[in-house]
């Protein structure tokens, strides 16, 4: 098995405040990840240092062979669209493809491609031509999961996703991701479900008052449930 994350002694601080202290771990290719901890405890702060978004203190964060930053697919907490904004729905997925457009100021055949794919794989191609503003709550995560995919075919990050949905929208977004993960994807997703059958990784990275841990889902259960 190859590695696609690659953290060594990883620390990272807001001023005077540490948030996560020498933090070493290894995401394999293809490995499902639940990160988990408290509301503060560093959980985004991580995930924006694996994007590049903010640069830790000091450690470093590698990727194994053919990974690249902008190839990562993210699917953020919160995102925010305007209702009265007519995007359709492959317009929005189609804008997961903006990171890898470089100088190119217009869509290339390839990215509407890679959209229309994605929003295949998911099996909402029915959607395309809908507003996004009239779907549903797990309709709209499926469209902005879709997007995500259309940013890679390598890594997905997602940010608490299964925030707002109902009890049957998360669990069929959790199988989408399961789907995914067993197709070849490596993921890795913050949550704050800590129901056994919601912690659906087959690894847990827990972060504790600044100190990050990682176990087998099996070895966590065993050990903090």
């Amino acid at each position: 098995m190859h590695h696609a994350i690659i953290a060594k002694d990883v620390s990272i601080s807001y001023g005077s405040n540490k948030v996560i202290s020498s933090a070493s771990f290894v995401i394999d290719e293809q490995d499902f990840v639940c990160i988990v901890g408290a509301n503060g405890s560093g959980k985004s702060t991580l995930i924006k240092a694996i994007l590049g978004l903010i640069k830790p203190s000091s450690g470093t964060i590698s990727f194994g062979d053919g990974i690249e930053r902008k190839t990562i697919g993210f699917l953020p907490q919160d995102v925010k669209t305007d209702l009265n904004f007519p995007a359709t729905v492959f317009e929005i997925v189609l804008s997961g493809t903006l990171g890898q457009l470089g100088l190119k100021a217009f869509y290339r055949k390839d990215d509407k491609r890679k959209a229309e794919a994605a929003l295949s794989r998911l099996g909402i191609s029915d959607l395309k031509d809908k507003s996004f503003s009239n779907l549903s709550g797990g309709q709209k995560q499926k469209t902005l999961l879709a997007r995500a995919l259309a940013a890679t075919t390598k890594i997905l990050i997602l940010d608490e996703p299964s925030n707002n949905l109902d009890y049957k929208s998360r669990k069929e977004f959790y199988d989408e991701l399961r789907k995914l993960n067993k197709s070849g994807l490596t993921i890795l997703m913050i949550t704050h479900d800590l129901d056994a059958e919601d912690l659906i990784g087959n690894k847990i990275i827990s972060i504790k008052e600044t100190k990050v841990e990682c176990y087998s889902t099996t070895d966590y259960l065993r050990s903090y449930r």
